[in-house]
């Protein structure tokens, strides 16, 4: 069980979520303890440079889509890190607001 699990949840049921994710790895996008709101997608409309919140290797990210290569999605952060290589089953919702 990671941060967002009882958040992919409610996605997986087909409900919009609002958190507040801490850290810094989204800075410049996402600053710590901002109010994340996600809606569930369809993988068909996700794009380079959406931000989505998804599992990679058994760990839970509020990230970026950095490419897309058939059905698989890289997952990275906003620092240049890249997380890894998930099918459309990793990823459970795309952010669709930013608050203070």
């Amino acid at each position: 069980m990671g941060w967002a699990t009882p958040w992919i949840g409610k996605l997986r049921e087909g409900e919009t979520v609002s958190f507040r994710p801490r850290g810094h790895s989204m800075k410049g996008k996402i600053d710590s303890g901002q109010l994340c709101t996600v809606e569930p997608v369809d993988p068909a409309e996700l794009s380079v440079g959406d931000i989505v919140l998804c599992k990679v290797h058994g760990q839970e990210y509020l990230h970026l889509i950095k490419a897309i290569q058939g059905e698989r999605f890289q997952i990275g952060n906003n620092r240049g890190r890249i997380n890894g290589w998930i099918s459309a089953n990793g990823i459970f919702g795309r952010l669709v607001r930013v608050e203070d």
